[in-house]
């Protein structure tokens, strides 16, 4: 069964409001996944050269963003000695702002300083380990952590490097890479377009023949026959997805997903196997997918619903998935 969610509040779509010209594509790989653009190209319209442009702002972006980049400002920022306060680029503390606010509004669920604890369980830039570590080293490396000592100070747009913070945004840095392409092809005219960087979208304008961009929601395989399918009109509204079924640790008869608890600094064990969060702004979509994530089923459900997301949460409930909207998802609901 297939059911559709429509945003509370849509912008008119008559014919003076939908795009003209034909819908192009292009695509390619970044922050190691992959990326496309659909849009409405205007007449004159230069493919090649809006391709030109994309790329430059990727690069500068993961110039300020990648964990991956040595020469990056995040992690140029990893490296400075304690005791020090460093003033960031634009980007990255945008970036740290917000990913600061959800950490306080999930009481520590999200935290983009868990660089040390990513590594330690072979998720981050060294790569896989060939054992589980040591619950000592995870107490070490969390203890190493913690977003309440970046001390953000908006006047100068600098944080502090206590000693040993390493700075991890990739539960964010898609979401807000996205929101920044969706503004560049705005301010190149291009009003009507879908972006999407590894599986999270943002959604502007309609297409010429009025319809807004349609989207089926990302669910885990495991839920194949036993959720909804859900598509979604992602009319100047974005989704996020995070779930576990994409990266993990295999040991022995036991799976580990990527996603770690900061309170504990151990893969999250909670019965949620993945979660929708739709909002304007992707960046606060993708990090809100990550704390929901980590809330675990009932919890998740209270946040949504306490800040007014729109969140689907894909739940194991004895030997099956279930599927629980927030009130302002079920609101959507055609």
């Amino acid at each position: 069964m297939r059911r559709v969610l429509i945003p509370a509040t849509l912008a008119p779509i008559g014919p003076g409001h939908a795009a003209r010209g034909s819908i192009e594509t292009l695509s390619g790989r970044v922050m190691g996944t992959t990326w496309s653009v659909r849009f409405v190209a205007p007449p004159g319209l230069d493919a090649q050269v809006l391709r030109s442009l994309i790329q430059i702002e990727f690069g500068r972006l993961m110039a300020q963003l990648s964990h991956w980049e040595p020469d990056s400002a995040l992690c140029r920022f990893n490296r400075v000695p304690a005791g020090t306060r460093q003033v960031l680029p634009d980007d990255l503390f945008a970036v740290l702002l917000q990913a600061c606010d959800v950490a306080a509004c999930s009481e520590g669920a999200f935290d983009p300083t868990l660089g040390a604890l990513i590594d330690l369980w072979g998720f981050g830039p060294p790569g896989p380990i060939p054992t589980l570590p040591e619950p000592a080293a995870v107490a070490a490396a969390r203890a190493s952590g913690g977003w309440e000592r970046l001390a953000l100070d908006p006047e100068t747009r600098s944080a502090c490097q206590p000693g040993g913070l390493q700075l991890d945004l990739s539960a964010i840095a898609k979401g807000y890479s996205v929101d920044r392409i969706s503004d560049l092809l705005a301010g190149q005219g291009i009003a009507s377009h879908l972006v999407e960087i590894g599986g999270e979208l943002r959604g502007r304008g309609v297409k010429p023949d009025r319809s807004s961009w349609w989207v089926a929601l990302e669910a885990p395989p495991e839920a194949l026959g036993s959720v909804d399918e859900i598509v979604v009109a992602l009319h100047d509204l974005s989704a996020a997805t995070s779930g576990d079924y994409h990266r993990f640790l295999d040991r022995g008869d036991r799976r580990y997903g990527h996603s770690l608890d900061p309170r504990t600094g151990f893969p999250i064990e909670n019965g949620l196997f993945s979660v929708t969060v739709l909002h304007a702004s992707c960046m606060l979509a993708d990090a809100a997918a990550t704390a929901l994530m980590v809330l675990g089923p009932e919890p998740a459900l209270a946040a949504a619903t306490r800040h007014g997301l729109a969140a689907r949460l894909v739940v194991r409930q004895g030997g099956a998935l279930a599927e629980q909207l927030s009130p302002v998802a079920a609101r959507m609901l055609s």
